[in-house]
Order: structure tokens, then sequence, then C-alpha cells
């Protein structure tokens, strides 16, 4: 009876549901805990459990969705019989999914303009430095910083992608909804919380969880991005080919096209200003303050600014929640509604 209780009060505890509810479950299991948390999971989460009623006189039966029958006993006793139960679409279980998150506290875009997967933490000073001499004779001492240690916590940053028949984290495999490895997954999310293997990606650091509705699309393996040629190689055309190489693309170059890009824009500061988030295709991010009347066209000129490389390359830019193609460049940011949005650059 000890163990039976403890998992009454586990299943609770994962369920959020009545003792009642969670001893049906676990009768119809054999008490076996793994297997009721599946059977509720995959079947009953969305069924009430019909009771029977203590009428004073007669005997009447409520009924909800699916087919329950009653054998044996008297009027004022049975056995409840339940039937095949209702099973949820993958479309009921993605609305509830962002229903879940929503009711929760999930927002698209921080509103000071920061991204959701950047940190909200600043980060703090490291290093060493001089302590000051408290009267002008006393020397300054030097005061030596403290070394980080190798395993500090990480902010990890994590895209769910909710597709027709199932689900992927980033540019992973696609796991099925009906999957009962799966249901604690998606519990948690649909509770409003990060998931344990999430958490544990993180080391204690903070997980920023981003999610895209493509409840309408099959599940397609992202392409690996673009990465042009990097290394030596022979010009042909001479009797004695030239040995070149092609100089790659430092991070310090990378970072001044960016700073270069950041100062074209020409900011009005007598109008109003939003933060622009955009993810490129290369897996970068680039976050830049636009007036409301800049206008989409802005937008590209200066993504392409930032990666010259761009240039050569058709490409679109899309929005998020939901994902939309921005077609008339020549619409302001406001009139596109895209005041502290987050566009996405995808290649053509």
């Amino acid at each position: 009876m000890a163990n039976q209780e403890e998992s009454v009060r586990e299943f609770v505890a994962v369920t959020d549901v009545d003792e009642e509810r969670a001893r049906f479950f676990l009768e119809s299991a054999g008490w076996n805990l793994q297997l009721a948390l599946a059977s509720f999971f995959e079947d009953g989460a969305d069924d009430d459990i019909v009771t029977l009623p203590q009428p004073e006189g007669g005997s009447s039966v409520s009924r909800s969705a699916g087919p329950r029958f009653f054998a044996g006993g008297s009027e004022r006793s049975g056995q409840q019989i339940v039937g095949p139960p209702k099973k949820k679409s993958s479309n009921e279980v993605v609305e509830d999914l962002f229903k879940g998150a929503k009711e929760h506290g999930a927002v698209p875009l921080d509103r000071s303009g920061r991204g959701l997967g950047e940190p909200s933490k600043a980060k703090a000073f490291v290093g060493g430095g001089y302590r000051l001499g408290a009267a002008p004779e006393e020397e300054s001492a030097y005061v030596a910083g403290e070394r980080h240690a190798s395993n500090r916590q990480q902010d990890v940053h994590v895209v769910l992608k909710l597709w027709k028949t199932g689900f992927s984290l980033d540019n992973g495999e696609l796991r099925s909804y009906d999957d009962p490895g799966n249901a604690n997954f998606l519990e948690a999310i649909r509770r409003g919380e990060i998931p344990l293997e999430l958490r544990q990606r993180s080391r204690g650091g903070q997980v920023n969880l981003d999610m895209e509705d493509h409840r309408d699309e099959d599940f397609t393996k992202p392409r690996m991005a673009f990465k042009a040629f990097e290394g030596e190689g022979q010009k042909l055309g001479s009797a004695t080919p030239e040995l070149i190489s092609a100089p790659p693309t430092s991070q310090q170059d990378q970072a001044a096209n960016e700073a270069q890009a950041s100062a074209s824009v020409t900011l009005d500061p007598s109008q109003p200003v939003t933060n622009i988030q955009i993810r490129l295709a290369d897996g970068g991010r680039l976050v830049q303050k636009f007036n409301h009347t800049h206008r989409v066209s802005d937008l590209r000129h200066f993504v392409v600014a930032a990666r010259p490389a761009m240039a050569a390359r058709e490409f679109v830019l899309m929005t998020t929640f939901p994902n939309k193609e921005l077609m008339d460049e020549s619409q302001t940011l406001q009139q596109a509604n895209l005041l502290n949005a987050v566009i996405v650059q995808r290649l053509k």
C-alpha cells in the first residue's frame, strides 16, 4: 500500500490531476507508473473520468466524449469500462503547446527590443586592477582577478520547431508527438516550463527557448549553411600553375563589416525608434535600430552591407509567428507591422 500511495503522489505531481483519476490510470496499468503515465499522455489527457452518481431514487449517468459503459452492481455501484478514447490531432497538440506557453508568459519578443535568444543579464567586469590608495602617500596595490571555472554555467539557445507529425530541436531529427518517451518533454512545454533535458544542457545557466509553428508542414531537414571554399588551389591556364590561396573572412573583417553597416543606417533622433533583430542564413544575428519610417528595403541593404557575400545570393526576408515572406519592400516598418520584430533571412 505504501508503494501504491507513493505512485499516486508521483502521478499527481507529474500530471496535476486529482487522486481518483491517478488511481484509475495506475490500476489500469497494474500499478506500473511509467505505463500509467504513457497511457495518460497518449490517450486520456483530455477525457474526464465518468463516475456513478448517488441519486435518491433511480439512477442517471453523465457522459463525456468517447463511448463509456457500466457493468454489474446495483443502482448505487458499478464497474466502469472505458471504451477507445478520443485521440488528439497533431494540430490540437501544437495548439495546446502554444496556448500553454502563452498562458505562462511566453512572448514573441522582449519589449525592450532584446531578442529572445540574447542573455538578459549584464556581463560583469572580469580581470585584475589597481586598488587606489586612501591617502596621497599610500601606493596603489594591484589586485589579481579570479579565474573562470572550467565548469561554469552557460546560457543555451534552443529553437523548438513544431511540425505536422512531430517536433525537432534546432537542426535535429523529428520526434513523434505519440512517442511516450517525449511525453514529459511536451507536458513541460504545455505547463510553460523548460524541459529537464534542456536544463541539463545549460548546467544551471539560462535557457532561451524559441518556438516555431510549422504545424501545416511536413518535417524537412535543414540544408547545410553555405560556406565558401577556403584553402589553396591551382590557377588553370598557364604552363606552370601559380599556387594561390583564398583569404578567409576573419572575425575582425566581419565585425568591421557589421560596424560599417550599422553606421550606414541614418537615424532621425526626433522620430520614434525601434529595434529589429535579423537572424541570418549563416547562423549569425544582427540587432539594429531603425526609425518607424524606414522601409523593408532598408533591412535588405543593411543585411548586404553586413554580409557583402550576400550581394550575389538571392534571399528573402520573413517574419516569425507566423512565418510570412515580406513581399512589399516599399512598406515602412510600421506599415509592415515590424516594430520590435524578429526577421529571418532565407536563401532561395
